[in-house]
């Protein structure tokens, strides 16, 4: 049961996460947070910062650690799976199709409805990894981090990826 819901955790997001990685990450929150109990806020938190630090797709690195803390390496390899094979498969079936019609009022509007909602599912997930953070490492160290973090990356234009290493580094130092 428990690769079935592996799979099921990851295969859900994979198929409903209408735009990448990024609109993947609250439905996976969902389902390993809040569905099957796997994590808490804080330690999905961590695994996102984590993933976030390493190259290549977030959601199957999430898949791959996820599922090996609940099943081994054969849980690694379903939630693996389960990510990558639904957008591959649909990607295969329906590209041909939207390129096709790509020009369609009905392709835009599409397109138009789905990115309101995937903004409101970050805006929902940043709010409770915000709300983790003050409550768990204080006011003082969250603004900090969120001020630092917001001047490196859109003032001085310093990588994501770097960021997220300085932060660790701040948590490893001054949290830990």
């Amino acid at each position: 049961m428990t690769f079935w819901h592996i799979f099921l955790a990851f295969f859900i997001p994979g198929i409903l996460g209408y735009g990448g990685g990024p609109a993947s990450i609250p439905l996976i929150e969902n389902e390993v947070v809040d569905r099957y109990e796997w994590l808490s806020v804080t330690e999905f938190t961590e695994v996102l910062a984590l993933g976030n630090a390493l190259p290549g797709p977030i959601a199957t690195k999430m898949a791959g650690y996820i599922g090996f803390q609940e099943g081994g390496w054969l849980g690694a390899l379903v939630g693996v799976f389960a990510t990558v094979a639904p957008s591959l498969l649909l990607m295969v079936a329906f590209l041909g199709l939207v390129y096709k019609f790509k020009d369609s009022p009905r392709v835009k509007n599409m397109s138009a409805y789905v990115k309101p909602t995937i903004a409101v599912l970050l805006g929902i997930m940043a709010y409770q990894f915000f709300f983790e953070s003050f409550t768990g490492v204080g006011w003082m160290h969250t603004l900090f981090l969120a001020g630092a973090s917001f001047l490196l990356m859109e003032k001085v234009k310093v990588s994501p990826v770097f960021v997220i290493i300085g932060s660790l580094g701040y948590g490893a130092v001054f949290l830990a």
